[in-house]
């Protein structure tokens, strides 16, 4: 599963503002890219991380298209 200890609960993140949320996008989707590649040439111990990383990706686009909307 996901670190939980790096891992921001979801209302803290909904509090960043759009600059720290794009940093969090950018760090979670190049995480995303080792952990296919890594998937790709030998399967990973716990698949299920990249599909709670994909939804956690979503939710940080979200968060980011809600403060631009409110602007």
């Amino acid at each position: 599963m996901a670190d939980k200890k790096t891992k921001s609960s979801t209302t803290e993140k909904a509090s960043l503002n759009p600059t720290e949320l794009k940093n969090e996008l950018r760090l979670a989707l190049e995480k995303r890219a080792k952990l296919t590649f890594q998937h790709t040439t030998a399967p990973l111990k716990n698949p299920m991380e990249l599909r709670v990383l994909r939804r956690e990706i979503a939710r940080i686009k979200t968060y980011i298209s809600q403060k631009e909307a409110a602007k």
